[in-house]
């Protein structure tokens, strides 16, 4: 730590361009002793390095050489929690070691923005998998949140606590943004409408966006991925908000009309993907072929039901051979110069029979019953598997 305090120093003062008596002067001792720091036969004393920090415009960190080491360490501590694919997965048996790793983390670097905001959201989808988004549909047919046991749900109230201070007080935009995000949807959750309104205004509306401010920031290619890369995150965004809309009044699934909407939202994929490569988006057709699925056999369109399972299946197929760790680039006119690269191989197919019909509402126990029973379903599980 000493020697690289001396070496520092050195380096700072060469960078900026002033002379061991600009030093001395500065903090009011000899040309000698600056020497000796930077030869390494002597260290300035304690009192001094807040005002040397500051002289230089770094950090206490940067002066003692720790800024890399300890950056190095917070993007691993990240990197093992994003190694869990938390948001992919149904299950909770993640949240202990999760939480373990960054309150270990939070505790050696306790303002460390980064960490904290990976902490809250967490937090948040721990809250999700233990305690369960709890619903019900009121007299008019209308979704309603049971603020009674959300308001208990522990992993939540902490979240909110660590989202509203960074919301409040941090300087980067990324992660005030995910913040507010996290904070609207459990304020929500809590009935608490004003502060998850007040937090939801802070942002800025749709055609100040950050991806249709790119597009029209840029020309040529540029403008042609950026345009494409809206569309495809629009259509995503249209897509989830399509299936909440049906879900929020009850009286929808009275007709085929939510079987429509769904279908329709397909097309939209489909009209921007028209060669059939939706590349990371693929993963939202799965999820609307596993919901359609559940619609058309619960109307009666049984053999329709298991052609959209296979449909789901054919895109989990597709996707899982776009995880090898490459850059990719999508094909489709609309899209064409729009590049992704997914990591590496997971599996995908496997888990579809456990994430059926993945938006759980209205109650779907009746029905997955009776698909079940199906010697179909069986199959198609195999199918899975294979």
């Amino acid at each position: 730590m000493q020697l690289k305090l001396g070496e520092k120093i050195k380096a700072l003062r060469k960078r900026d361009g002033r002379t061991q008596d600009d030093l001395a002067k500065a903090f009011g001792v000899t040309c000698q002793a600056v020497s000796r720091w930077e030869s390494d036969g002597g260290y300035p004393d304690m009192e001094l390095i807040p005002s040397i920090a500051n002289y230089f415009g770094v950090s206490i960190d940067e002066l003692f050489g720790y800024r890399g080491d300890r950056e190095q360490k917070i993007n691993e501590i990240i990197e093992r929690i994003d190694g869990f694919h938390i948001k992919s997965r149904g299950d909770d048996g993640w949240v202990d070691e999760c939480l373990s790793i960054l309150r270990e983390g939070v505790a050696e670097f306790p303002q460390n923005e980064r960490l904290l905001i990976t902490l809250a959201d967490t937090l948040s989808e721990a809250g999700w998998r233990r305690h369960h988004e709890w619903l019900y549909y009121d007299d008019e047919g209308f979704i309603r949140h049971d603020y009674d046991r959300h308001r208990k749900n522990e992993y939540w109230s902490e979240s909110v606590r660590i989202c509203e201070q960074l919301a409040e007080h941090s300087s980067d935009s990324g992660i005030v943004t995910k913040a507010v995000t996290i904070l609207v949807l459990l304020y929500r959750n809590f009935g608490d409408y004003e502060k998850a309104a007040y937090y939801a205004k802070r942002m800025p509306e749709l055609k100040r966006c950050r991806e249709l401010l790119l597009a029209g920031a840029a020309d040529g290619k540029e403008e042609a991925a950026y345009i494409g890369d809206f569309l495809l995150k629009a259509v995503s965004e249209f897509s989830e908000q399509l299936v909440y809309g049906l879900i929020t009044n009850l009286h929808h699934y009275e007709s085929d009309m939510p079987i429509e909407k769904i279908r329709g939202a397909i097309a939209l994929f489909e009209l921007v993907c028209d060669d059939g490569n939706m590349g990371p988006y693929h993963d939202d057709l799965i999820k609307l072929y596993l919901y359609l699925s559940r619609l058309q056999w619960e109307r009666g369109y049984h053999d329709d039901a298991f052609g959209s399972l296979d449909r789901a299946l054919e895109h989990a197929r597709a996707l899982e051979k776009l995880f090898d760790g490459e850059e990719h680039i999508l094909t489709a006119p609309l899209v064409s110069f729009v590049k992704y690269c997914l990591g590496e191989p997971r599996k995908i197919a496997e888990y579809l029979p456990g994430d059926w019909p993945f938006w759980c509402n209205p109650d779907y126990s009746k029905i997955e019953a009776e698909i079940k029973a199906d010697p179909r379903w069986e199959a198609w599980v195999q199918k899975t598997r294979g």
